[in-house]
């Protein structure tokens, strides 16, 4: 192999990019000291641009297309480079590969919650997260302002910096916008809208455009959204009166269903057991009631309420209420022979012999 050969095998006359990575922003053509031949090819595939550099300088950009390397299509290089060897000579320069294409999937959210005013809640804490999409805008503003002279820059160099960027405006957005928080959720992809018009000039600052931006979630700590499945409930129960009635019905169906070794008279001491349990909640939700036209009083109300015992099956069964004894006479399940004592009594008597618990029934005829 002659010298005049050898030389030319030390030139580049293939320049290309065939990226089969998904995340490479950036590639320096490895050219180390060989030189470019002049009548060199260059490849520039779709959704690429190809730089060359000079001494540190930007001199040409190439977009989509294939190209044949002489002094008339990189006018700029020619400019800055002595030819000392005519048109045919060749030449050194860096070149770098921009991938344009639209970078998807990109993660963004808070690392830590975010205090804001709400009008309904006042100051709450807000988590969000999402993805955005981007793209190189400008390549020369790119690779100047960001990646120098990294021959191989990809997303991990700058991903980070990116979600910072979004997270901060993204947050912003959500405190001006004055949206409650109960209504964030409907308002998802109008949040997206007004955080990608806010985030624009912080990626045009890097050459880069914001393609679009989704929110997936805006949430609140785990103890407030509690708060608000408990504030629902109560929102879906209504009338609480009703509620408690409701709930004591049920109980009287579990009573009358859970019989004790099927005795009936287990059963109807649990009806009736229920039934005044339903009566007392009712009546503490009348007593509550607020009444406009009723003057305070500083007399508490009576404490001192009697409790009764009854008698079943050779033990003693109780304490029970006076309403709850009168159930349990109303249901049979006490009768005016059945044997009762209360608090005061020297021993058990007949439940007929006290008249508070037969008093709805007429005197015998003389």
């Amino acid at each position: 192999m002659g010298l005049f050969s050898k030389l030319l095998g030390e030139f580049i006359d293939v320049i290309e990019w065939v990226d089969q990575s998904q995340d490479t922003l950036v590639w320096k053509f490895p050219r180390q000291d060989n030189a470019i031949k002049m009548g060199a090819k260059l490849t520039v595939r779709e959704s690429q641009v190809a730089i060359f550099m000079n001494e540190g300088r930007i001199a040409d950009i190439f977009t989509p297309g294939m190209y044949e390397l002489s002094t008339q299509n990189i006018p700029i290089l020619t400019t800055l480079m002595s030819w000392k060897y005519g048109f045919n000579s060749p030449f050194q320069a860096d070149v770098y590969f921009v991938s344009m294409r639209l970078f998807l999937n990109q993660k963004w959210g808070t690392k830590n919650p975010v205090m804001i005013r709400d009008a309904e809640f006042g100051p709450v804490r807000l988590r969000a997260f999402g993805t955005f999409s981007f793209k190189v805008q400008d390549p020369k503003v790119f690779l100047s302002q960001i990646t120098a002279t990294n021959p191989d820059f990809s997303l991990e160099n700058i991903n980070e910096q990116l979600r910072d960027t979004v997270v901060s405006r993204a947050m912003d957005t959500v405190a001006e916008s004055k949206i409650p928080v109960l209504d964030l959720a409907a308002n998802y992809n109008e949040m997206g809208l007004l955080i990608t018009q806010n985030i624009q000039p912080d990626f045009a600052e890097l050459g880069l455009q914001l393609s679009k931006l989704f929110v997936e979630n805006v949430s609140l700590p785990a103890e407030v959204e509690q708060a608000l499945d408990k504030r629902s409930q109560m929102g879906i129960i209504g009338n609480l009166g009703a509620y408690a009635q409701f709930q004591a019905a049920n109980a009287i169906e579990k009573s009358a269903e859970n019989t004790i070794g099927g005795n009936l008279g287990a059963a109807g001491m649990g009806l009736g057991v229920g039934a005044a349990m339903m009566g007392q909640v009712g009546n503490i939700f009348q007593q509550n009631q607020f009444n406009p036209n009723e003057k305070a009083t500083d007399t508490p109300p009576s404490l001192n309420i009697v409790e009764y015992h009854f008698a079943k099956d050779g033990k003693p069964d109780g304490p029970h209420s006076l309403a709850t004894i009168k159930t349990l006479i109303d249901s049979k399940v006490i009768s005016k022979e059945t044997q009762v004592w209360k608090k005061g009594m020297a021993a058990w008597a007949p439940a007929v012999s006290l008249t508070e618990l037969f008093d709805h029934e007429p005197p015998p005829l003389a």
